[in-house]
C-alpha cells in the first residue's frame, strides 16, 4: 500500500492556491503577495497562507476575520478547480507501472476530504485510489499517526506493509510516528532540504518510484 500526500506530492496545486490567496487579500485591500515568497507556506493550507500574507504586510488580523477570509478562500479555490493544478511529471506512468506490480494507492492529506475528492476527480485520478482521506475524515489529522494508520486500514492495507510518500515535515513526522516507511519527494513545498529529515528514500522524479524501490523499502521495514 502506497499512501500519498496530495498538495506538493501528487499534485502541484501552488498556482491555484496562491491565486485564491491573492483573490482574498486583494479584495480586502492588501497588495498581491509575492507568490515565490509565500510558496513555502502552500503545504500548510489556506489559513496559514492568509495569516502569513497579513503578517508579511504587517497587518493585524482578528480571528473572526481570519475565519471569514478562510471561507472566502475555500469558496474561490473550489469554484476554480482544477485550474492550473497538474500531477507532477511521471506520476501517472509510475502509478500504471506500480499497479501492474500489484500496488494499491491511497491519499492522506490535510486538505478537506471534499476538496481532495473534487480535485482528484477533476484530474481523473480518483479511480486510482482505494481511499481519499482528508483532515476531516477522522477525529485526528496529520501529524497524528492515526490519520495515516486509519487511511491505510480504510484502503484495505496493513500499516506494517505500507509506505508514505510526502513532501513536508508534517508528512515525515506522521510516517515516523506511525512506524511506516517514508519516501520524501524533493520537488514539493518543503522550504529546506528533505534529506534533513532522514527519510528512507528520496526521489526527485516519479520515474524513480519503481517496484524495485518499493520492494526494497518493504523488506527493510520487515527487519526493523
Amino acid at each position: 500500500m502506497l499512501v500519498f500526500d496530495l498538495d506538493g506530492t501528487m499534485i502541484d496545486t501552488a498556482p491555484d492556491l496562491l491565486q485564491s490567496l491573492n483573490h482574498v487579500i486583494v479584495s480586502d485591500g492588501l497588495a498581491p503577495v509575492d507568490t515565490q515568497k509565500l510558496r513555502k507556506f502552500v503545504g500548510f493550507g489556506g489559513r496559514v497562507m492568509i495569516q502569513n500574507a497579513y503578517d508579511d504586510a504587517r497587518q493585524h488580523l482578528e480571528e473572526d476575520k481570519l475565519d471569514y477570509l478562510v471561507e472566502k478562500f475555500i469558496a474561490h479555490y473550489a469554484a476554480n478547480m482544477p485550474g492550473a493544478s497538474t500531477p507532477y511529471p511521471g506520476l501517472l506512468d509510475a502509478l500504471a507501472t506500480l499497479r501492474l506490480a500489484n500496488c494499491k494507492f491511497a491519499v492522506c492529506t490535510n486538505k478537506t476530504e471534499s476538496l481532495s475528492k473534487q480535485l482528484l476527480e477533476a484530474l481523473n485520478l480518483s479511480g486510482e485510489l482505494e481511499a481519499i482521506c482528508g483532515q476531516d475524515t477522522f477525529p485526528v489529522r496529520k501529524p497524528h499517526p492515526g490519520h495515516l494508520v486509519k487511511t491505510i486500514e480504510l484502503a484495505g492495507g496493513d500499516p506494517s506493509h505500507a509506505i508514505m510518500i510526502g513532501d513536508t515535515p508534517t508528512d515525515f513526522s506522521t510516517a515516523r510516528a506511525a512506524s511506516v516507511a517514508l519516501v520524501a519527494v524533493d520537488f514539493g513545498y518543503c522550504d529546506e532540504p528533505v534529506s534533513k529529515y532522514q527519510p528512507d528514500s528520496i526521489i526527485s522524479h516519479y520515474d524513480e518510484l519503481t517496484p524495485e524501490l518499493i520492494n526494497s523499502l518493504l523488506k527493510q521495514q520487515q527487519y526493523q
